[in-house]
């Protein structure tokens, strides 16, 4: 098992396919993009499969997230994912992405096995989508999402960053919209992980401020407490249920000390925090030789490391060097 000295199992694996996007979202990167990771850097096919083997077959993994940069420009990802759900224990396989290539993608993935898709969505209008991701996709975005749901990818859900000054005032008109089509939205507080390192505290807009203006037009009450487990996000029934919204607070309500996560970036570092400052080599150990019973030891030694709390609140705080699209979600 991947037990930490705080006694937190990690049993959800986010594995991301690859650094690079076809959006350029101003809290994530620059307009003009990164520098990508060179193609032999990256983990093959066969690589990501071994290593998500061994976690599941030998870590206790039972969860298996895929996400990027955009995991959905990854050529093999069907491949992956049959393989993934060819495993034995087979995890629960979910996709985190943009939804761009997910009207084209949605079946083939969900015969390869995908269980579920979460689709990252801040706007429902045209132009403050083009403002925020510089690129003019919202039409493509809306139809992946319902192509996800017409390929019987349970539940859709929806992530939403709220941007002050930019789509603040959206938080309403996107819940309303996610109750009627039938998909469960969660609000996430912005995080200090873009690449251009501008991001502050008085510029997030707030887990509670996202709850009061929800408030102004349902009525929430919170869901079962025990209905949340390890999930980031916390769970409210909204005008009675059974519809729910989530809200993800990540800096303002950590939830670190149910953490049960680890992160495998694309060219095979594990790492065992979002805001982790260290990272442990796979890649070049398995290219080296290694067997499977010495990558689950680095693997465990790795997240045996995991501390407390992400610290953000700490003056000490530094932000990770690699920005969220070559961590993965």
């Amino acid at each position: 098992m991947l037990v930490d000295t705080f006694g937190r199992t990690a049993t959800d694996l986010r594995v991301s396919l690859t650094d690079r996007c076809n959006l350029r979202c101003s809290y994530c990167m620059p307009p003009e993009g990164l520098d990508w990771l060179p193609k032999p850097e990256l983990l093959t096919d066969d690589e990501v499969v071994r290593l998500v083997r061994i976690a599941v077959e030998k870590l206790g993994v039972t969860e298996v997230r895929y996400t990027g940069g955009e995991p959905l420009l990854r050529r093999g990802i069907a491949g992956i994912v049959e393989r993934t759900a060819a495993l034995s224990p087979r995890p629960e396989i979910s996709l985190t992405t943009n939804g761009i290539g997910l009207a084209r993608l949605a079946a083939p993935l969900a015969d390869a096995g995908l269980d579920r898709v979460n689709v990252s969505l801040d706007t429902l209008d045209r132009e403050v989508f083009k403002r925020l991701a510089h690129r003019d996709r919202l039409a493509d975005v809306l139809e992946g999402l319902a192509a996800a749901h017409a390929s019987r990818l349970r539940p859709v859900k929806i992530n939403t960053v709220l941007l002050r000054g930019v789509n603040e005032d959206e938080a309403v008109p996107l819940l309303r919209f996610s109750l009627a089509h039938g998909y469960r939205l969660r609000f996430i507080e912005q995080m200090p992980l873009d690449a251009q390192h501008g991001w502050t505290r008085d510029g997030m807009i707030t887990a509670d401020e996202i709850l009061a203006r929800l408030g102004e037009a349902f009525t929430l009450a919170p869901d079962e407490p025990d209905a949340r487990g390890s999930a980031p996000a916390e769970s409210f029934l909204v005008d009675g249920g059974p519809d729910r919204v989530g809200v993800i607070g990540s800096v303002t309500r950590p939830f670190c000390g149910a953490c049960d996560r680890v992160r495998l970036t694309a060219d095979g570092q594990v790492r065992n925090c979002l805001f982790a400052t260290e990272e442990s080599n796979l890649r070049d150990a398995m290219r080296a030789g290694a067997s499977d019973s010495d990558l689950a030891e680095r693997w465990r030694k790795a997240v045996l490391g995991k501390r407390a709390g992400h610290g953000i609140d700490d003056p000490a705080f530094l932000q990770p060097a690699r920005p969220m699209s070559a961590i993965g979600g």
